[in-house]
């Protein structure tokens, strides 16, 4: 679909980048959701036992995950980011490939969060549907012009902070692309609706530091909230 795109295909793209923040934020959330409550009986019982803290069970089951998840999305953005013709710079992709492995971990830590507060894995798994939906609508690429009362809830998604960092990466404040269309002009480029793309989704919206840091606190916070669920669960 985006064999070859061209930088200077805006929407086409965006549309590229917004994909691989939905697919890295949907799939390792389904899968972590389903970590804890499978194992509830088990950890229950040999918990009862003393045969481990809850610590030592909790690291153990977050590091024990690291490899694929970390290794599938490596793998996955080695053949689409040279592919889709992404922006041809080791530098580029070495922080796309960062900012998507940190976000599957953002998103590991939503489905742990889940799984550990709910301990029903159909119902946890709702739940993370609703929730990641949610996100995606709210990440903003479908919508720009929200109502009032709901502009907040893009800053509790995920994928927001995501796909601006990876709008970042390939066309940083926008400015360079705007001159190479033309957007600058008083006539206002060749492709008006293109240039409403730069206005709309590269130009500002939000400093890649702040989502940078949004980012850490999530990934902090969600398996702070897991850990806090598995304490009150009793034999």
């Amino acid at each position: 679909m985006w064999w070859h795109s061209d930088y200077r295909d805006i929407q086409d793209r965006l549309g590229f980048l917004f994909f691989i923040s939905i697919f890295w934020g949907v799939f390792p959330s389904f899968n972590s959701v389903f970590a804890f409550p499978q194992e509830r009986a088990i950890f229950m019982k040999e918990r009862a036992s003393g045969m481990y803290t809850l610590s030592s069970y909790f690291m153990a089951r977050i590091v024990g995950d690291l490899p694929m998840e970390l290794i599938l999305p490596t793998v996955f953005l080695l053949v689409t980011y040279w592919m889709g013709g992404l922006k041809p710079d080791l530098w580029a992709f070495l922080l796309t490939l960062l900012v998507v492995l940190g976000y599957v971990l953002v998103s590991q830590g939503l489905g742990l969060a889940f799984g550990a507060a709910i301990m029903d894995a159909k119902q946890a798994s709702t739940v993370a549907a609703v929730t990641m939906l949610a996100f995606v609508l709210t990440g903003g690429y479908y919508v720009h012009s929200v109502p009032s009362c709901m502009a907040w809830t893009k800053y509790i998604s995920t994928t927001f902070y995501c796909y601006r960092l990876l709008i970042n990466v390939q066309y940083g404040d926008g400015k360079k692309i705007s001159n190479l269309l033309g957007c600058s002009d008083s006539h206002g480029g060749r492709d008006r609706a293109t240039c409403k793309f730069i206005e709309e989704d590269i130009a500002g919206q939000i400093n890649p530091l702040v989502s940078i840091g949004v980012l850490l606190l999530m990934f902090v916070g969600y398996r702070l909230l897991a850990y806090l669920a598995l304490r009150r669960i009793k034999g």
